[in-house]
């Protein structure tokens, strides 16, 4: 039996980051990490963002192989038994560990029924079926109006294909922004040539020799629409892989619970990244994020204590996106459950867009309006309540 000190589930940044952190702390360590993809690490964003505007995949690879890694490509952790300390392979094949973290990530929420050659868009293989496909292929189909679909959309906008998104919401991104600015995203890209099936739900998908046959229908209408693509992509989000752990026993919810050492139930079995549902201590609250930056920070912090450091992961998790030539950073949590103030220097151009909750704020999404991740992350550390006369014009003294 093959065994390891450290021992990492997930070849993605989280695992990426947190060995990296492990080697600076132990120098001397071994390491594993098992990952179901057979590339090695790389950067995720690029995906639907830089590849598609020059960046080559060279630029997005993680060389973790300057951190004397023990890398096993394409070879899935299917057991892990806690008693003995070891882990199994999809091969039979054993392994021992010393501390172990699951980087497990998620997995793509599929549409039934989906036939062979849809992609469901979250993987370096996603993304090169895909591009391969855009070589001779023109007319496609993007399932989804959230990070994924709206980013691909553009992406392949921009490659000159003909594009037609198809998602419930109101609007592009509808499950997170205001209405009126998810429904100005839907003219924003009709403008630029998307054509935009807002509150619409996709019926099936039928392949049709090479293209595919979707048939869909406005919500709450029976009659249905049918329309032949090149491809398809589907972004509807994704689940994490919690059964790893379930079957281990450690507990789950939304993700894998861990403590705020990122410690499951076993102490020397750490989460992190996607996968984890964590406390957001300047928040005191429970939260699963799926953003790079969370990804990168908590994987580093699980590297850290899983080689000794030991100190509560306190990070203020941020994210990002591009569309086409607007962008924005956000903080906190935007639920449309929470009392929403837009605060436009230019509607929909720049601006602030606070979620509240009794008054304070629980979230910020900065519209074109650059470097004010910190201070929002400070104000909502606060805690303070803030009549709305005080909101308007906050991070706007530029």
């Amino acid at each position: 039996m093959k065994k390891f000190d450290y021992i990492i589930i997930g070849g993605g940044m989280t695992g990426s980051s947190a060995a990296m952190e492990i080697r600076k702390n132990d120098p001397d360590g071994s390491i594993a990490m098992f990952s179901k993809e057979k590339y090695g690490p790389y950067n995720r964003p690029p995906l639907t963002k830089g590849l598609w505007d020059g960046k080559k995949v060279d630029d997005i690879l993680r060389n973790i192989d300057k951190y004397q890694v023990e890398l096993f490509l394409e070879d899935p952790i299917i057991k892990i038994s806690r008693e003995s300390k070891t882990l199994t392979d999809v091969n039979d094949t054993t392994y021992q560990y010393g501390k172990l973290l699951l980087a497990t990530g998620g997995h793509p929420i599929q549409l039934p029924d989906t036939p062979e050659g849809v992609i469901t868009y979250r993987t370096r293989a996603d993304y090169e079926r895909l591009r391969s496909l855009t070589q001779n292929k023109s007319k496609f189909c993007v399932i989804g109006g959230g990070f994924i679909g709206s980013e691909i959309a553009a992406a392949l906008n921009k490659q000159g294909k003909q594009v037609t998104m198809i998602f419930p919401e109101v609007g592009i991104s509808g499950l997170r922004f205001p209405d009126d600015l998810a429904e100005f995203l839907n003219d924003y890209y009709q403008e630029k040539g998307v054509r935009v099936l807002n509150g619409y739900l996709v019926n099936a998908i039928q392949k049709d020799g090479g293209t595919f046959l979707v048939q869909y229908k406005m919500q709450d209408n029976e009659e249905s629409t049918e329309e032949t693509f090149d491809g398809v992509i589907v972004g509807i989000g994704i689940k994490p892989n919690v059964q790893l752990a379930e079957d281990a026993g450690l507990s789950t919810g939304d993700g894998i619970i861990v403590n705020e050492f990122l410690q499951t139930d076993d102490p020397d079995i750490f989460a992190a990244g996607d996968v984890a549902n964590f406390l957001n201590i300047p928040m005191d609250e429970r939260m699963r994020v799926e953003h790079e930056d969370n990804a990168n920070k908590m994987g580093s912090h699980a590297g850290k204590n899983m080689s000794g450091e030991m100190s509560k992961y306190d990070h203020f998790p941020f994210f990002y996106s591009d569309l086409f030539d607007l962008g924005y950073e956000a903080v906190g949590v935007m639920s449309k459950d929470y009392e929403i103030l837009e605060d436009w220097v230019k509607p929909f151009k720049k601006g602030t867009i606070f979620y509240l909750k009794e008054n304070k704020i629980r979230g910020l999404i900065f519209w074109n309006l650059w470097g004010k991740v910190d201070q929002g992350c400070e104000i909502i550390k606060q805690g303070k309540e803030y009549p709305k006369s005080e909101l308007l014009g906050m991070f706007l003294d530029d």
